[in-house]
């Protein structure tokens, strides 16, 4: 296949990249004007502009767009709010309108999403048919989703990838976190009763690279099948480490570093997202529990 990924240089994107060259498929990486493209085919957009290269659309098989800009890193202020929204509704939107009204172009766009959907959900277990949450990521995601309904209007395969929280040393959940366990300072943060839907980054690559080909559209959860509470996650992680995890990290702390409102939207919520489309679909998960995720991820083997 053919297949073009905006959002390439970021973590799944790059990691899904070099997965799709590996087994023989075409990547073509989507970037605006003032990007180096020394490093392989390219085709230009610029979002903000509404200009995509249609003639380089032309002939490819899918679209998989990543693009975004990065939650967690900045608090929640309105200005950061508005980016974190415009960095994906109007990417979105111009793929989707574009895909539409082309005749020869891609009739696959598998569009990034997140488990936010979902809100706060306490223990109640989500599926793709659970109804949206509340908040600012639930009422982004939806409206985000909702972009992409020209594409699936048009007969193009949509399908909405809601992501939970991503395994990898260097994402932003585990690249917070190692540190602290490493010197034995790791512990739960809040309550710990927070549900935490993960999934490891080989999963992602793999289950989005699945979706290419099979009969799914709409939304589809990526998550691993085993989600965990905060301080299962914690205790798991420790374990692994061979580190203790006694010092919790209270909520109000997390607020003072991280802003009020990204505290509660982010790292003192949770929900409990399993993959219901996906596994009904044929996937089958390489790490589906999080402690022989987390040694293969962080390569601690068990003894």
């Amino acid at each position: 296949m053919d297949v073009a990924i905006t959002g390439s240089s970021g973590l799944i994107g790059s990691a899904l990249g070099e997965r799709l060259r590996a087994v023989g498929h075409r990547v073509l990486r989507v970037v605006r004007p003032s990007t180096d493209a020394s490093d392989g085919d390219t085709i230009e957009w610029d979002p903000v502009a509404g200009r995509i290269d249609t003639g380089g659309l032309q002939g490819i098989d899918a679209v998989v767009n990543l693009a975004g800009r990065p939650i967690g890193g900045k608090r929640f202020t309105e200005d950061e709010k508005q980016r974190v929204r415009e960095s994906r509704l109007q990417g979105t939107a111009l793929l989707a309108q574009t895909l539409a009204a082309m005749d020869g172009g891609p009739r696959v766009l598998l569009n990034a999403s997140a488990i936010g959907y979902y809100g706060d959900r306490d223990d109640t277990r989500l599926t793709e048919d659970s109804p949206p949450g509340e908040g600012f990521m639930a009422t982004l995601v939806r409206d985000w989703e909702a972009a992409t309904a020209p594409a699936a209007a048009a007969g193009v395969r949509t399908v909405m990838i809601r992501t939970g929280l991503v395994l990898q040393p260097g994402e932003q959940i585990l690249a917070r976190m190692l540190p602290l366990f490493r010197f034995g300072l790791g512990g739960r943060l809040g309550s710990g009763r927070q549900w935490w839907s993960w999934i490891a980054l080989e999963d992602e690559v793999r289950a989005i690279e699945h979706l290419l080909t099979a009969d799914v559209s709409g939304p589809v959860n990526l998550t691993a099948p085993d989600p965990v509470t905060n301080a299962q996650f914690t205790k798991t992680l420790a374990r692994v480490l061979r580190r203790p995890a006694v010092l919790p990290v209270p909520v109000t702390a997390l607020r003072l570093v991280l802003g009020r409102e990204l505290a509660d939207e982010v790292a003192a919520t949770g929900a409990r997202v399993l993959p219901a489309k996906l596994l009904e679909s044929g996937f089958q998960f390489a790490h589906p529990e999080l402690e022989g995720a987390l040694r293969a991820i962080l390569d601690r083997p068990a003894t």
